[in-house]
């Protein structure tokens, strides 16, 4: 039979080493980050997900006293990038920086390199933002009816930017059409950049866009906005009334900006980056910015976005299937 003395050892002996274990924790959480971050945007270089993440992780940079080098992986629908932060090492000091199309891919694509769910650690829900259709000035419309009309009128000539097959603003035209009882064809392009370039030189002659993309454009007057596309109008664009009420009532679309490591990266590494943002998002200059980009801060924890993951890409795998929309 143990003694009781015995068991006040055992006892003192667990505690000392869980004490060790709080202590080596709180150790790497104080000593990381101790060289710059890389942050995957799996965009090309100014769109709307290359823009917030840059307002947002230039800020973190300057809190954690370490440069956060944003690296663009567009293509393949954010395949590409988000792939690279999958097989990355779970160090903490690789991160990506997903939009919608993580949670529309597995209902779009039979075969992908990863599996979202199981390969990346969800971090935070940073922004919801805000997507927009926008037309050429030359195109003689200044609503959602005006538009249909002339589409109608004209079937098979107006066609649409897509910055890449399968995207959710892609996923909104094809929507959009649909309801609408319109042929327009899609021209697609390899990021929200390029295809916002196609529109403005007159490739094309709308697109259903990221609002960040193309809002200088708009207020320059080079490109003229005509519909919101979530449920509800914008604080940022408070005159654009939505789809939905400009007449195809039910219509939404809207945007999602989060941060995501490789799947078993440190909880304390997780916890560390997320105080960050949390932090940054809550400064006056950055949550401005980010109002006049028309996107709406979430600032999630990781257990409430990888919820939201969960249930995301669920709801798209109804959607896609119901609309039978296929990607080649």
């Amino acid at each position: 039979m143990r003694s009781e003395g015995g068991k006040t050892s055992i006892v003192k002996y667990l505690l000392a080493a869980s004490l060790a274990l709080f202590a080596t924790g709180a150790a790497f959480a104080q000593d990381y980050p101790a060289r710059p971050l890389r942050l995957i945007v799996p965009w090309p270089p100014g769109g709307g997900a290359d823009v917030i993440a840059r307002v947002i992780f230039q800020k973190v940079g300057d809190s954690i006293g370490q440069q956060v080098i944003v690296d663009n992986r567009g293509g393949a629908s954010t395949i590409i990038g988000m792939d690279i932060v999958a097989k990355a090492a779970p160090d903490g000091y690789t991160l990506g920086f997903p939009t919608s199309n993580l949670t529309v891919n597995p209902a779009l694509f039979s075969k992908l390199p990863f599996d979202a769910a199981r390969d990346l650690a969800p971090v935070m829900l940073t922004v919801n933002g805000l997507y927009i259709l926008s037309v050429h000035p030359s195109l003689p419309v200044k609503s959602v009816s005006e538009l249909i009309a002339l589409a109608k009128a004209s079937p098979g000539k107006l066609n649409a930017s897509i910055a890449g097959a399968g995207t959710p603003t892609h996923l909104g035209l094809e929507q959009f059409k649909a309801m609408a009882g319109i042929s327009i064809a899609a021209i697609n392009y390899k990021g929200a950049a390029p295809a916002a370039t196609g529109l403005l030189s007159g490739e094309t002659q709308l697109m259903f866009v990221s609002a960040p993309t193309v809002l200088t454009q708009v207020q320059a007057g080079k490109l003229r906005a005509i519909a919101v596309m979530g449920a509800k109008r914008s604080s940022a664009l408070p005159d654009l009334p939505t789809i939905a009420e400009s007449g195809l009532d039910g219509y939404a679309v809207s945007e999602w900006y989060g941060v995501v490591a490789p799947a078993g990266t440190r909880a304390a590494h997780v916890d560390r980056v997320n105080a960050e943002i949390r932090k940054v998002l809550a400064l006056p200059e950055v949550k401005d910015r980010l109002v006049v980009l028309g996107a709406e801060i979430v600032a999630s924890t990781p257990q409430e976005f990888g919820a939201f993951l969960k249930a995301d890409i669920a709801k798209w795998g109804r959607l896609v299937k119901d609309a039978g929309i296929k990607v080649e």
